[in-house]
């Protein structure tokens, strides 16, 4: 599954019956979106339809509330709770700015497995050609990773969306997706690029059967 705020949860193949609880710790409304990648497994949650992508301020997916099946989550830049749930007989889960962000996010469980997280609000610092987009005020409510802003011109064949040549661990390293550090600093327990499996992806055994909440601006 995956959240996005206009949040998106996506639910994969081999998952048992579970709660996720979307808890609003923000100063202002948000709607959670569901996403289920159909082009990966076949499991679908209950979900009922909602308003269109441009409903929202940020992160509105095709759907509304439930999002196209086939063709991904919510409009970029939006942070993002994706899950894997009965795997090889685990739970993955991840706080993916791989789509950028646009609110601070955390995924508990109440089994003890670990906390994935983006708790830092990256709007206000993001560097100029990532900024945006903005609030009525002006105030910043996001900001897009470097290829989604596309940095380099070229997303097909891109070191910042590890795309074409460069789509593999060996050929599109951390240190050469712009601005990488950025995100990871202040968000280290988040996937800040395509390939951040290792300090980013965690685990529960699926035998715990654990149920999981998504805290937005915890």
């Amino acid at each position: 599954m995956k959240f996005a705020a206009f949040s998106t949860l996506v639910l994969a193949s081999g998952a048992a019956a579970r709660t996720f609880t979307v808890f609003n710790a923000c100063p202002f409304t948000i709607w959670p979106a569901i996403f289920t990648d159909l082009n990966v497994g076949s499991a679908r949650p209950n979900h009922a339809n909602g308003p269109g992508p441009q409903s929202c301020l940020t992160g509105g997916c095709n759907g509304g509330l439930v999002c196209d099946d086939r063709t991904g989550a919510g409009v970029p830049p939006a942070t993002l709770a994706e899950f894997t749930l009965g795997s090889n007989g685990l739970d993955s889960y991840d706080v993916s700015l791989v789509d950028g962000y646009n609110l601070p996010m955390r995924i508990s469980n109440n089994v003890g497995c670990p906390v994935a997280d983006c708790a830092t609000d990256l709007g206000p610092n993001c560097p100029q050609p990532l900024i945006g987009p903005f609030d009525p005020s002006g105030f910043p409510v996001g900001c897009k990773s470097a290829c989604f802003a596309n940095l380099d011109g070229n997303p097909g064949n891109s070191r910042n969306c590890c795309t074409g040549q460069f789509n593999s661990p060996g050929t599109c390293p951390a240190s050469g997706v712009a601005f990488y550090d950025y995100f990871k600093s202040r968000c280290p327990r988040s996937y800040a690029y395509a390939f951040d499996d290792p300090t980013a992806l965690f685990h529960c055994d699926a035998n715990r059967r654990a149920d999981y909440t998504i805290t937005f601006c915890p």
